[in-house]
């Protein structure tokens, strides 16, 4: 018995057949509110970069999501694409690491949001970057144990490496002098180093034991450098350079860097 006409199922519109699934590792950077009980999500993951997407009823489903949409939680989500959105629907998250599975502090706690607000402003939606991806995961679980200056740091540098903003450090850009065994010298205006000679009014000093800092950090991964290890003050020059690099190409001023200037 022929239950409907021939050809009927070859009628039936394309869009209702179900989207395929894509999964990727991801780390959540911001959440916002969406109608009653959605959230609009930020997401960079693994495969595909940044991507933004709706989490239908995330503060209803605990089975869905759970914890997993906490900031700077990294996961595994699933998300469906349709073609011709800008966001993507996320179905579900599975969380891998949490900062909410350890006590955190106040200064912990900027320095993550830190981590979250550089990595949205600087990097570009649907741009994969498997580098950044892998220095992200592995500051944010050193960031979860004492100390947050020396992750800190090694973000900073790593990251204006990685999007190639950092200029050479061992010569002055006016000259070209050698500033191996000598003074440098960086301005808000001015994209590298410089010697006594040619530095700008208003310059302030990267000192050697700084740039000996970065030339170890380019050599070693975070975990060589001895976690809860420095304090505010110590290599806080090279973090300056580093956030007045990162500011001047985004052009805007990042919140927590003012936060982490005040801790």
């Amino acid at each position: 018995m022929q239950l409907f006409p021939a050809g009927y199922c070859a009628s039936i519109p394309v869009e209702c057949a179900p989207m395929p699934l894509k999964q990727s590792e991801a780390i959540v950077l911001r959440t916002y509110p969406l109608r009653e009980a959605d959230l609009l999500v930020t997401l960079f993951t693994r495969a595909e970069g940044k991507i933004r997407g709706i989490a239908r009823a995330a503060k209803r489903s605990k089975r869905r999501f759970g914890g997993a949409l906490e900031p700077l939680t990294w996961v595994r989500v699933y998300y469906e694409d349709r073609e011709g959105q800008e966001l993507a629907r996320l179905d579900s998250c599975d969380i891998l690491e949490s900062p909410l599975s350890v006590t955190v502090d106040y200064p912990q706690v900027v320095a993550l949001e830190h981590v979250a607000e550089t990595l949205d402003e600087l990097l570009p939606d649907r741009e994969a970057n498997d580098a950044i991806f892998r220095l992200a995961v592995s500051v944010l679980h050193q960031l979860r144990w004492g100390s947050i200056w020396m992750p800190l740091t090694y973000f900073q540098l790593w990251l204006v490496r990685l999007v190639g903003f950092l200029p050479e450090l061992s010569e002055c850009i006016a000259c070209g002098a050698s500033l191996n065994g000598g003074r440098a010298y960086y301005h808000v205006l001015s994209d590298g180093l410089m010697c006594s000679q040619h530095k700008r009014l208003a310059s302030s000093e990267l000192l050697p034991e700084s740039r000996a800092l970065a030339a170890q950090m380019f050599r070693l991964p975070l975990e060589s450098f001895a976690v809860g290890s420095g304090d505010a003050g110590q290599y806080s020059d090279l973090r300056k350079f580093l956030v007045q690099i990162l500011e001047r190409h985004i052009e805007k001023k990042l919140v927590t860097a003012g936060m982490l200037a005040k801790l």
